[in-house]
């Protein structure tokens, strides 16, 4: 929030913490996208996701971009047959596609105050249900990955 110099911004608040954790994936090509909802951010969580990934469309083959997460690389995740990742050098999230589409949820959940998490998970899906192929190709489909494909498979 911006405000002018010696004016304190001012945002609801509450003095109490839940968690949910949103694991994505979406195509700035296709636009298709996946979106699970987990209790905890680790790597069985993520192995989860991405077997679920793996079962949308399993004749195609997916390629993560990723960053580095520790949960990301552990040795307990096992990459499908189907899929493959990326890991972005460190301190670029600029340059995944993913990062902008969580900007665009959190600009919609942001300076908000939801009494519970429920409230919270009930907006997030009206915001996802919202969202089609062609919202999500045009949020994360910037140019280097539209060209980069176009030149990988000559269309």
């Amino acid at each position: 929030m911006i405000t002018s110099k010696g004016v304190k911004p001012v945002a609801p608040f509450l003095h109490r913490f839940d968690n949910l954790y949103l694991f994505g994936a979406f195509s700035p090509i296709t636009g298709d996208s996946c979106l699970l909802e987990m209790p905890r951010c680790d790597s069985h969580t993520f192995q989860v996701f991405i077997d679920h990934l793996s079962l949308q469309k399993p004749e195609e083959f997916k390629v993560l971009i990723l960053d580095n997460g520790a949960f990301h690389h552990a040795a307990s995740v096992k990459v499908p047959d189907n899929m493959a990742f990326i890991f972005l050098p460190p301190y670029s999230p600029e340059l995944n596609p993913a990062e902008k589409m969580w900007r665009h949820f959190k600009d919609r959940v942001s300076m908000i105050s939801y009494n519970t998490i429920e409230m919270l998970q009930d907006q997030l899906s009206l915001i996802y249900g919202q969202i089609n192929n062609d919202n999500i190709k045009s949020i994360c489909g910037n140019q280097f990955y539209k060209q980069a494909f176009r030149d990988a498979f000559n269309v």
